[in-house]
């Protein structure tokens, strides 16, 4: 569009290239010089360059040289100003879009002052303003389409992570995260309590660049009563100005769920106090939870940007679309459990009949068979070694039977890690393979994301022992605030031929259920390197 308009300014120029105001000779330079730079933007626009805010006041001064050599104020191009004031607005918001009208504006009146002719002052101020009135009318139209473009990104974001698959703690660890950034905050706070609990749950969200910005603790009655003062069904936005500080706006403002309008707050003096020294913010908003078992409230906290009554409305829209899925998924998970808890049993009875019970077998008769063999037959060792791993795979039989009876095992470590090293244990003592399991202190997950992590990596294991010659390996796991990261090696192997390119079926298939990616590639010292990176 850029360059369509330039081409059209030129054969405008040609046209009338004898009228009034359209004789200086630095137009014949102005205007093929704009045609060429919008054709070298259109190119590198075709690669993705020069797409940043340069291009928006670099238009400015293209517009402001045209009007500048075509007669100032009573130039016939004054209109292209509106070209960078629409492509800022509806690409970049009202913020960018305002900006550049003020610069079209004071363009616009230094190129008239600057041109050769006399202003024009009465055209010119009739100009400049038509320029600022409907330049700000488009910064606002284009500022309402992008916000509305990220709203709608926003509520498709935070209804597809809730999937049953990561948890209820995922999802509302997500959705705090991604409103906290949508908003500016910075912090949300969510306190929760279901219909039987006895304790409040207190998550909160921080704008932490170390990473380390969620947390979840448990809180008294008496410790969440100041987070608690509002009605159960009201809409809280409070927002400090000047104008409050004055007494000409009211800075405590409701709503309530069954209202459209919103009214004055009237809340108690020590409150309101007590709660704005506690939260340290220029503005936040209070909203319900929509809960049908339990109570609570989401909390989102300015402290340099002020929060707005639509900000407050969106929030509303954000909960009422994600809690009631929550309380679905809780639900799936109690049914879930109670499935699981009885299937445990019955696998447990069959691991001790069909699978503990032969092995048993298996020891008498290799025990058996050892005693008829004489002294210092060369057999006598390897049965030695036999015998002592099938009493070792029957402890761990047990031990595993015990664990899935009860469900769970307590460990210093997370469980998924501790099963890894289990793993690891018995591929170096059957096969010699020493494969050592790094992770961060941080690697926390899901129960069913860790199940579907542990398959993966057991995989992987396997795949060391199974298709390579390699002795040593190694496993690092992160888990990152939008990702779990998956990093499998082997040592590279001496003597062997140049790496086939391939993929591990298996653990691609995985990965791609979990909405993940896999890559092969060399780590250092010519390791090979399977990397999974796993949405969360």
């Amino acid at each position: 569009m850029r360059l369509f308009l330039a081409v059209t300014a030129l054969l405008a120029l040609m046209l009338n290239s004898g009228s009034q105001g359209l004789s200086g000779q630095l137009a014949w330079v102005i205007f093929p010089l704009y045609v060429l730079y919008g054709a070298v933007l259109l190119v590198l626009l075709h690669f993705h360059r020069g797409s940043g805010k340069l291009v928006y006041w670099l238009d400015v001064c293209w517009c402001g040289l045209i009007v500048l050599c075509t007669g100032g104020g009573e130039s016939y191009f004054f209109p292209g100003f509106f070209f960078a004031i629409l492509a800022s607005s509806f690409q970049r918001g009202y913020d960018e879009g305002a900006r550049i009208t003020l610069a079209s504006c004071a363009m616009l009146v230094l190129a008239s002052v600057l041109s050769e002719q006399e202003p024009n002052l009465p055209q010119l101020l009739l100009r400049t303003a038509f320029v600022l009135a409907l330049g700000c009318m488009i910064a606002c139209w284009g500022g309402l389409s992008v916000q509305h473009k990220r709203r709608l990104a926003l509520l498709r974001e935070v209804g597809q992570q809730s999937n049953p698959r990561f948890g209820v703690d995922h999802t509302v660890a997500s959705m705090l995260e991604k409103a906290r950034v949508f908003f500016g905050a910075s912090s949300c706070i969510l306190v929760m309590r279901e219909g039987g609990a006895a304790h409040w749950q207190l998550r909160t969200a921080l704008d932490d660049s170390r990473g380390n910005g969620g947390r979840v603790s448990q809180m008294s009655e008496a410790a969440v009563a100041p987070l608690m003062v509002f009605e159960a069904s009201q809409s809280v936005l409070y927002a400090s100005s000047l104008r409050s500080r004055l007494g000409l706006a009211h800075a405590w403002q409701g709503k309530a769920r069954a209202s459209a309008r919103w009214q004055r707050l009237d809340i108690d003096a020590t409150q309101g106090t007590a709660l704005t020294e506690l939260f340290d913010a220029r503005s936040f908003i209070s909203v319900p939870l929509p809960l049908h078992k339990g109570q609570g409230r989401l909390y989102v906290l300015a402290s340099t940007t002020r929060l707005s009554k639509a900000d407050a409305m969106f929030l509303t829209h954000i909960v009422a679309q994600v809690f009631p899925q929550l309380e679905n998924i809780a639900i799936l998970d109690k049914l879930a459990s109670g499935a699981a808890y009885r299937e445990r049993q019955k696998i447990a009875r069959d691991l001790h009949d069909s699978t503990i019970q032969p092995y048993i077998g298996l020891r008498h008769g290799l025990s058996a068979l050892r005693g008829k063999v004489a002294a210092g037959s060369p057999l006598l060792a390897d049965l030695d070694k036999l015998i002592d791993m099938s009493g070792q795979v029957i402890a761990d039989l047990r031990q595993m039977a015990q664990t899935v009876r009860g469900g769970k095992e307590r460990y210093d470590e997370p469980e998924l890690l501790a099963a890894l090293r289990r793993q690891a244990q018995q591929l170096k003592k059957f096969f010699g393979i020493d494969i050592e399991i790094v992770s961060d202190r941080t690697f926390l997950l899901s129960d069913r994301l860790a199940a579907e992590v542990f398959q993966i990596v057991n995989e992987g294991m396997s795949n060391i022992r199974r298709h390579t010659t390699a002795r040593e390996g190694c496993v690092r796991l992160a888990c990152g605030t939008h990702a779990v990261s998956i990093s499998i090696e082997n040592a590279a192997e001496s003597g062997a031929p140049g790496r086939v390119p391939f993929m591990p079926a298996s653990i691609a298939e995985r990965a791609q259920a979990l909405g993940g990616t896999v890559q092969v590639g060399q780590a250092a010292g010519g390791a090979t390197a399977v990397r999974i990176e796993i949405p969360v």
